[in-house]
């Protein structure tokens, strides 16, 4: 065969051969980018997300670290604000106390005052009815020594005067004497006062306003067991006196004291039965009424306290009868 020259032909082909080794090498260089593409896309994105998920913890944890020190500091505020309320309420709690403690002093007070007024009213009374009986008594002796002297110039003038001129007339003379006994027999002479004693309860008895008046003075000087006494025997030997209501009323209030509340009771039933026109009318019935409720017997006191307001409405004992009542919760007058 003969030796030919390559040909440019020939000589091109060789070329193709070789590009084609170097473009094989090429195809898995790119899978390998691709590979390590794709393969650092996840790692970089769950970075990603570890750094935004800790961020947002981290956020969260600011904002419960915020909500914790805001609820702190509310907690504290609603501390300060409920222990003022506590102190606002301790000291309306003392007010309030302080305010009670002072109507009860006032009411108290007034109450005293009320039975202190009450007190002088009846000394008043007292002091006028001794007065009154002085007057009656004074009235009674000029009484007498007016009828004494009646007597007296009616029997003695006219037998001397009529015998001297007319011897005569001795007749009118000792008819004279006939009609001036019958005087001297009612009204009494000097020595026929006995007679006239025998209406009083005996001379060794002093007047009823004496004895009254020494009675009121020794239950003034807290001398209650004797004053007692002398209260009795003026009821004992007067018991028709107006003085009797009175000393009736005083041996009430002496047991009343001492806490004999029944014989306090009977002695005010006495007053308010016996004397209704008697000025301690009302004060009986206002110890009578608490008397009853001393002895737990609420439903008499009541009505007691209550016919003392109908009676007598503007007594200073109806205030006390109200006082009373109202402080027990009772109504002043009754619920139909």
């Amino acid at each position: 065969m003969e030796d030919r020259k390559p040909s440019a032909s020939d000589m091109i082909k060789p070329i193709q051969p070789v590009h084609r080794k170097f473009a094989i090498p090429t195809i898995p260089l790119a899978a390998l980018l691709a590979v390590i593409l794709f393969s650092s896309a996840p790692a970089f994105a769950v970075s990603k997300d570890m750094v935004q998920l800790q961020t947002q913890i981290q956020e969260l944890q600011d904002a419960v670290a915020r909500l914790q020190q805001s609820n702190d500091e509310r907690m504290g505020v609603m501390k300060d604000l409920i222990q003022q309320s506590a102190d606002s309420i301790n000291k309306m709690g003392a007010n309030v106390d302080a305010m009670r403690k002072q109507l009860q002093t006032q009411q108290e007070a007034q109450g005293g005052k009320v039975d202190q007024v009450s007190g002088q009213i009846q000394s008043l009374n007292d002091s006028v009815d001794e007065i009154k009986a002085r007057i009656a008594t004074l009235q009674k002796l000029m009484q007498d020594v007016q009828s004494q002297q009646q007597s007296m110039s009616a029997g003695m003038p006219q037998p001397t005067g009529s015998a001297a001129p007319q011897p005569s007339n001795s007749a009118p003379i000792t008819t004279a004497p006939p009609t001036g006994p019958a005087p001297i027999v009612r009204k009494g002479k000097p020595s026929a006062n006995i007679p006239q004693a025998a209406d009083t309860p005996g001379p060794a008895v002093p007047p009823a306003d004496e004895l009254y008046k020494t009675a009121l003075g020794d239950y003034m000087a807290a001398k209650y067991p004797l004053a007692s006494s002398e209260f009795g025997d003026v009821v004992k030997y007067y018991p028709d006196n107006p003085l009797s209501g009175n000393s009736f009323y005083y041996q009430a209030e002496i047991d009343f004291r001492d806490g004999r509340y029944p014989a306090a009771i009977k002695s005010y039933d006495a007053v308010l039965e016996q004397y209704p026109d008697s000025n301690k009318v009302p004060a009986s019935h206002l110890h009578k009424g608490i008397a009853l409720f001393n002895l737990k017997e609420n439903e008499a006191g009541t009505r007691e306290l209550r016919a003392l307001i109908q009676r007598f409405p503007n007594a200073p004992e109806s205030m006390q009868a109200r006082s009373k009542l109202s402080g027990m919760g009772i109504p002043v007058t009754p619920k139909h």
